[in-house]
């Protein structure tokens, strides 16, 4: 029984702001960095935000970088990610995963994945 559990989605404004949090369970998650991704229909999977196990290094695709906020609590077992200034083109699916590396870039080196929570954007 491994497995992530997203919260914290919903609908909001252009300009509005959202907390997603992943809570890892049957798992310690202070072994593994976390990756936020997100997917709209049609799409490819898209890398959002990754935090090193330790917390003491990230990294932010281009098209948040300066909005969104990735952190972790290590000993809550959580990981958020705080979305600010939200775009009507932020609207998606957004997942968390845990692994052996922060990289966006290659979703295919997490191990565990969560269900995914829902984020709308729009007026």
């Amino acid at each position: 029984q491994l497995d992530l559990v997203e919260s914290g989605g919903g609908s909001v404004q252009p300009g509005g702001a959202l907390r997603l949090s992943c809570v890892a369970r049957g798992f310690a998650l202070n072994n593994y960095a976390i990756g936020w991704f997100r997917q709209t229909p049609g799409k490819e999977r898209e890398g959002v935000s990754c935090i090193t196990a330790s917390g003491g290094a990230r990294d932010y695709a281009d098209s948040v970088r300066g909005r969104f906020i990735i952190s972790r609590d290590n000993a809550k077992n959580t990981a958020y990610l705080q979305m600010n200034s939200l775009e009507s083109e932020d609207t998606a699916d957004y997942y968390c995963a845990a692994g052996p590396l922060c990289q966006i870039s290659t979703p295919l080196v997490y191990d565990f994945w969560g269900r995914g929570t829902q984020v709308t954007v729009s007026t």
